[in-house]
């Protein structure tokens, strides 16, 4: 047997991924991670949900909810649904561009790593003196005067996490532009690739707005500065201008990868070509550009003037027009196509409703003179929801389900993958539907209790009831992803039957060089026109050779490590503490000798040669 396939026990697996740059394994790491992180997010939002579901609760205490729906929205935001999609991004654009590995495998794992470093620091602030309470945004008049160190855990645990995110851009998009298969014009690319590579462009932009913020947050908070305190001479409106340069395009980053999973879902399981694909590049590229042209309608009530708040309410219903184009060519792609509902379809089919919802809110919300009754209402909060759980979160719920084969090899069970739909679906709209009218009503937002007789009482048993059901469909997927693990049925390089795109073409899961040789593309859904013409795989656009493959590094890891050990020495600094330096000093000192020794070692990586590769075609033959 080749030194590449050997069997490994628990110590060596262990080992294996801390030290992987295999991108394929990165999706893993990406899809653990973010899933805990997920399980953590959603916890407190069940507290949240608790604490709210009568009149004078006291479940928990004021600084208490603050911590908790502070928490909850920096995790769902930064270190679940980004992780997670992050996660789809390294499992399968490589493959569907014909990719062997990403362009810079060891910056894919110090990515990965920094995310996990920054989030696992980030919650530790629970246990280490409370956790950070100025709301998910931070706005700088709250944050500034925050006792404790839950701030800083936030503004350090963020950069850490930030930096991963931006570097896992940058490689996207140099993947994407340099490494496409022969064949594979960008015309040519399926549109979950497109829209990772719009996304990866936004993160490139959004993401140093957010560090910059972060960085000045970091000095007023540490170093004594006074960017944001108003008494010195500061602006702390100038924090809401950075957060939101960044937070806006947030929500596109977020939403385009989960618009690229349905369109392959309803494309693969309508058996048929998307309906409309240049105008679905198209209106993708436009939702990227205006993504960042709309950042200042979270701030109508800060005073902006009417002329901003015009230009601002303008581009922000303009952005509606694209997504519009996309969702009519998400039904004309269904119609006529013979439909097959299998649990990736129900979310896909679930999704489009539900973010018309979002959408149609988000209009509401865009006109500044209505914004004014509007902001600051549970309304906000439903509207939120309903684009990031009714896009995002059923994006991801409905990837997981259609590409888990392709991870894992293994199906997950469709029956409990339906129950899970149903529940999470009706638990839902149960908890967000509801507070639209809450909103409506007068329930402001981020207050941790209300008075009995304000007519809030029904309407807050009905959402937490919702969150109820959503926890059980959580709980269901868990247990499908147990029960498929244990039993791991082998499935084939096409589960579904239907695929189009080239990662359909490869077996489950595929191998770690991908592709023996790079496959030739002749078209839009390369694999469904070779399917067409009788074809059990894809026509090679090279004779097979020597495969040129990256070694595997504990380098990433511990760069990373060496900055969150970093992170503790410059937060206890200000408290005077003896050992704040040098922790602070060791951890820079493990980061750059990291560095350095990537610098200076060489590491040319590894051949697979011709021969391995026919030995083991002869060997799944035989």
């Amino acid at each position: 047997m080749s030194t590449y396939a050997q069997k490994k026990g628990f110590g060596g697996t262990l080992w294996d991924y801390l030290t992987t740059v295999d991108h394929k394994k990165i999706a893993i790491l990406y899809l653990i991670a973010g899933g805990f992180f997920f399980l953590v997010g959603g916890l407190e939002a069940v507290f949240i949900r608790i604490q709210l579901a009568v009149p004078n609760n006291d479940f928990v205490s004021a600084g208490q909810f603050n911590e908790i729906i502070t928490m909850h929205g920096t995790t769902m935001i930064f270190l679940a649904a980004m992780p997670l999609v992050f996660a789809f991004m390294n499992a399968v654009m490589p493959l569907q561009i014909g990719a062997r590995d990403v362009a810079f495998p060891f910056v894919n794992a110090l990515g990965f790593w920094l995310f996990f470093f920054g989030g696992v620091f980030l919650n530790l602030s629970w246990v280490l003196g409370g956790a950070p309470d100025a709301g998910w945004t931070s706005y700088a008049s709250l944050a500034i005067h925050s006792k404790g160190h839950g701030v800083d855990f936030y503004v350090l645990g963020l950069q850490i996490s930030g930096l991963g995110t931006l570097i896992g851009g940058i490689n996207f998009l140099v993947t994407i532009i340099n490494m496409r298969a022969p064949g594979m014009t960008y015309m040519r690319m399926p549109l979950f690739t497109w829209t990772t590579f719009v996304t990866s462009a936004m993160i490139l932009f959004a993401f140093p707005p957010l560090t910059v913020g972060l960085v000045l947050m970091m000095f007023d908070r540490l170093f004594g500065a006074n960017f944001f305190e108003v008494a010195m001479g500061g602006n702390t409106v100038i924090w809401e201008h950075l957060f939101w340069i960044f937070g806006h395009p947030e929500v596109y980053i977020l939403i385009l990868p989960a618009f690229g999973i349905f369109s392959e879902i309803f494309s693969i399981f309508s058996r048929k070509r998307l309906f409309g694909y240049s105008s679905m590049v198209f209106a993708t590229v436009l939702i990227g550009f205006l993504g960042f042209m709309v950042w200042a309608h979270h701030m109508f009530t800060t005073g902006l003037g009417p002329v901003a708040n015009a230009i601002f309410a303008v581009a922000t219903m303009a952005i509606g027009v694209p997504t519009g184009i996309k969702i009519f060519n998400w039904l004309f792609t269904m119609w006529g196509g013979s439909v097959k509902f299998t649990t990736p379809m129900l979310y896909a089919f679930a999704f489009i409703p539900s973010f018309v919802i979002g959408g149609v809110t988000g209009v509401m919300l865009a006109s500044a003179a209505a914004d004014y009754q509007y902001h600051d209402t549970y309304f906000v909060v439903a509207h939120f929801h309903y684009v990031i759980v009714g896009g995002v979160v059923f994006a991801i719920l409905a990837g997981t389900h259609l590409y888990w084969p392709k991870m894992f090899g293994t199906m997950l069970n469709e029956t409990m993958g339906k129950i899970t739909f149903w529940t999470f679906f009706i638990g839902f709209h149960m908890t967000f539907f509801i507070q639209h009218f809450l909103g409506l009503w007068g329930m402001p937002r981020r207050v941790f209790t209300y008075l009995p007789g304000q007519g809030f009482e029904t309407a807050n048993v009905v959402s937490s009831l919702g969150a109820a059901f959503m926890s059980i469909g959580v709980i269901v997927m868990l247990i499908n992803v147990i029960v498929t693990s244990a039993k791991n049925v082998r499935v084939g390089n096409d589960p579904w039957g239907d695929g189009r795109t080239l990662e359909w073409s490869l077996p489950s899961p595929p191998p770690f060089y991908n592709f023996k040789q790079l496959p030739l593309v002749r078209g839009l859904d390369a694999y469904w026109l070779e399917k067409m013409e009788g074809k059990t795989g894809m026509t090679p656009a090279e004779p097979l050779g020597d495969i040129h493959m990256p070694n595997s590094s504990i380098l990433p890891l511990t760069i990373a490590l060496g900055l969150f050990i970093a992170a503790f020495g410059a937060m206890y600094h200000v408290n005077d503490k003896a050992w704040a330096i040098p922790v602070m000093i060791i951890g820079l000192l493990v980061t750059f000798g990291s560095m350095f020794l990537r610098s200076v070692v060489d590491d040319h990586g590894f051949h697979i040669h011709k021969e391995e590769l026919l030995e083991e075609e002869k060997g799944a033959k035989a």
